[in-house]
């Protein structure tokens, strides 16, 4: 049966910020060959693609998308067991949240702190998803992709990914190449949980040794509190998420932020390299939680998040954003960089957002 094919589908309801204009035309695939269909499909058309998955790393613009919007929806979860590991098989369009508490209660260590991590599986290695002390680099072993430019399905190896903070080939040098199909994650069997994040430790002190399934929970909770959780009808919730990644600076830059200010959080990073908080950054440029402008604001828990308040536009959004920007390379010499996908802006948009990575 052939993929049916919608147009003029709007985008907003399909994203976590709750923004952005129609798709064109709209595809929801449930199966690989629906994929490959959808791209003939945009072949006779002559249209780009979108790849759609939990639609929360994803901000897009009020005029739309031009082109194709395919929904990834390919579900199914296989486990292959082993002596010390076990391969998890799953499908791109599984809730990933959904698919860590299977682990979880499967008894499978490795993705515990990434509960609550809004999207889908197949975002994952795209983005290096990453939470409270673990990523995916950690536990990935490959994953299954349609490659535009072969023009075939193929594997992928970590090495093949190039894994780096929250990033990977598939989001940089090979961006729009790959369209995710299924990926296979190694878990640790009967595993201890990762509290290496001082906000988990924090969780568990005088608590002795957690679970996974405490982790878990744990996790969650401490999302909650910073609006990092999907809770229907919570308006901090209506957001992409954190707005901003965590600069990673050289020594020299991270001891010129010092010389503005003290306390400045620091975690490791690559050799020669420190990474910051963002957060820390935004609220002392004087972003405090609740600061809000018309319809949009940051989020009264988390000041990462930007927060549709209710009827906001994508101008809106990026009013705010780039105040923010403004107030901490004014007070810090920091280019904070957006970490959710801008769709149908102007190259002069994304000129202004992306071409100037850290400072």
């Amino acid at each position: 049966m052939k993929a049916l094919i919608h147009e003029n589908v709007p985008l907003a309801p399909l994203t976590t910020l709750k923004i952005g204009g129609p798709a064109r035309y709209f595809i929801d695939a449930h199966s690989p060959k629906a994929v490959l269909e959808a791209i003939q499909f945009s072949k006779h058309k002559n249209v780009p693609i979108l790849v759609l998955g939990g639609g929360s790393n994803l901000f897009v613009a009020d005029s739309g998308f031009p082109g194709l919007v395919l929904k990834i929806s390919i579900g199914g979860v296989k486990l292959e067991r082993g002596p010390e590991t076990t391969l998890v098989h799953s499908g791109a369009g599984e809730e990933w949240d959904r698919l860590v508490q299977f682990c979880v209660e499967s008894e499978l260590a490795g993705i515990e702190c990434l509960s609550g991590v809004p999207g889908s599986v197949g975002g994952t290695p795209v983005q290096n998803v990453g939470a409270y002390g673990q990523e995916i680099s950690e536990v990935f072993l490959n994953l299954c992709a349609y490659d535009r430019q072969l023009e075939q399905i193929v594997e992928l190896s970590r090495d093949d990914c190039g894994f780096t903070y929250r990033t990977s080939v598939l989001n940089t040098t090979a961006k729009d190449r790959y369209i995710v199909l299924n990926v296979t994650y190694s878990l640790k069997n009967a595993g201890l949980p990762s509290i290496r994040y001082p906000d988990i430790r924090r969780e568990f002190q005088g608590h002795g040794s957690p679970t996974l399934a405490e982790v878990r929970v744990a996790v969650r909770r401490v999302r909650a509190r910073k609006a990092m959780l999907l809770v229907e009808g919570d308006p901090d919730c209506r957001s992409a998420g954190s707005f901003f990644k965590n600069p990673i600076v050289t020594e020299r830059e991270f001891a010129e932020i010092q010389s503005r200010a003290s306390g400045v959080p620091r975690y490791p990073a690559s050799a020669g390299k420190v990474k910051t908080a963002a957060a820390w950054l935004i609220e002392q440029a004087g972003i405090s939680k609740g600061y809000s402008i018309g319809a949009v604001g940051v989020s009264t828990k988390h000041t990462l998040a930007i927060v549709n308040k209710g009827g906001a536009q994508s101008d809106d959004i990026l009013r705010l954003a780039r105040e923010i920007r403004t107030r901490v390379l004014d007070k810090f010499g920091v280019r904070l960089v957006p970490e959710p996908v801008f769709v149908g802006f102007d190259p002069g948009i994304m000129e202004e957002f992306f071409a100037t990575m850290e400072s």
